[in-house]
């Protein structure tokens, strides 16, 4: 990994450059555990809960929050958001620190985020923020995804991905117009690494998160030469233990920094899916506290929906988990009013004709083997 920061810190693409509170609800307990010996140098305390409420504060956000906006203007967007948030019961915030292979942070390995053209830090705002409130902030990042082709021309030459394009090396490639990493080089596992290590060096986050973007292609051609010299023989299994991998590693990383940090995973809610497309073994990771603290999948899905109804949905995941792992249940708030195509005909308009849906998720969850629950506006 040393040789990857080295180089990667060449790059010039520097941003100009909390402290802990009581829980937001009183019914929320919060883990306030000892601090280890490896920790006692750090004097930040994370701050996490057992009963989690969670929401994403996705890029998708950022045109509307961020460009165009100085740095009070975007202070007072996040205060505003994480107010209501509280009056929700959200006491954890996933901010999507790391989208596409940029940053919206200082970083001193990639590129700041394109909807970030002010001179100040996001991440750290939404830190200043969301602990005045007594909400946790967990660094959600994408691990592979980077930029488009058109975005990667743009940049300078001496980013490290760029470099790696430059000199036709194998580890990234485009798909469908965007670069990825390739995960089965070991080089972009320890550039994984260190964008971990320099969020967690340089913030006081209380968590890392990562969400379904795992594997990005079924095509066979993506990584062949790799899974040629693998010797295996089964490409899916060999895909599968790829992914797990660098979960791991990301998992490990987080803990080695501090162990009372939590790493978390969302996957997509329908279970066959995960492994058919994106290669995620949800029921190993759901059941092995050695690749996350908890797991939180996308069950976007309504009670009448078709292929995946809520509560079988639900039962399956309380199934799956164990072992220590905290089940945490992702909900869509945003599909409220809205026609759900997906859904087949019975479940089409239930998001329309049913505004209680949520309420209705939420009071299932609450009765169910979860810990928790995380809303997506």
């Amino acid at each position: 990994m040393k040789k990857i920061i080295a180089a990667a810190c060449t790059a010039a693409f520097l941003l100009s450059s909390g402290c802990s509170a009581m829980p937001i609800n009183s019914g929320s307990d919060i883990m306030r555990e000892s601090v280890p010996p490896a920790a006692e140098e750090h004097s930040y305390t994370p701050l996490n809960y057992t009963n989690q409420v969670g929401m994403w504060l996705p890029y998708v956000k950022f045109p509307e929050i961020m460009q165009g906006k100085s740095e009070e203007q975007f202070r007072k967007a996040v205060a505003e958001i994480l107010q209501d948030a509280a009056a929700e019961n959200v006491n954890t915030l996933y901010f999507h620190a790391h989208p596409m292979g940029d940053a919206y942070y200082s970083s001193e390995i990639f590129p700041k985020g394109s909807y970030l053209d002010g001179d100040y830090d996001p991440l750290q705002i939404v830190l200043d923020e969301a602990h005045r409130l007594g909400i946790s902030v967990h660094g959600w990042i994408n691990p592979l995804r980077l930029q488009t082709e058109e975005e990667m021309n743009r940049l300078p030459d001496d980013f490290i991905i760029k470099k790696w394009i430059n000199a036709g090396e194998p580890y990234v490639k485009a798909v469908n117009g965007r670069w990825y990493l390739v995960p089965s080089y070991p080089e972009t596992v320890e550039l994984l690494e260190a964008a971990i290590g320099e969020i967690l060096d340089n913030y006081d986050v209380d968590g890392v998160h990562i969400d379904d973007y795992f594997y990005p292609t079924t095509d066979e051609d993506f990584d062949s030469a790799e899974f040629e010299k693998s010797g295996e023989s089964d490409l899916a299994e060999w895909r599968t233990d790829v992914v797990s991998r660098y979960v791991k590693v990301i998992r490990d990383a987080v803990k080695s920094h501090d162990e009372r940090l939590l790493f978390g995973i969302s996957p997509q809610g329908n279970i066959d899916s995960d492994y058919s497309s994106q290669y995620a073994d949800v029921r190993r990771w759901g059941s092995d506290k050695g690749f996350c603290d908890y797991i939180a999948p996308q069950l976007y899905f309504g009670f009448e929906n078709e292929c995946c109804p809520f509560l079988p949905t639900l039962a399956q995941w309380e199934e799956l988990v164990g072992g220590g792992v905290s089940l945490i249940v992702g909900l869509a708030p945003y599909k409220l009013g809205r026609e759900d195509k997906w859904a087949g005909a019975a479940g089409e308009l239930e998001w329309i004709n049913d505004p209680d849906i949520i309420d209705k998720q939420i009071a299932a969850v609450k009765s169910s083997e979860a810990e928790g629950y995380a809303l997506y506006y």
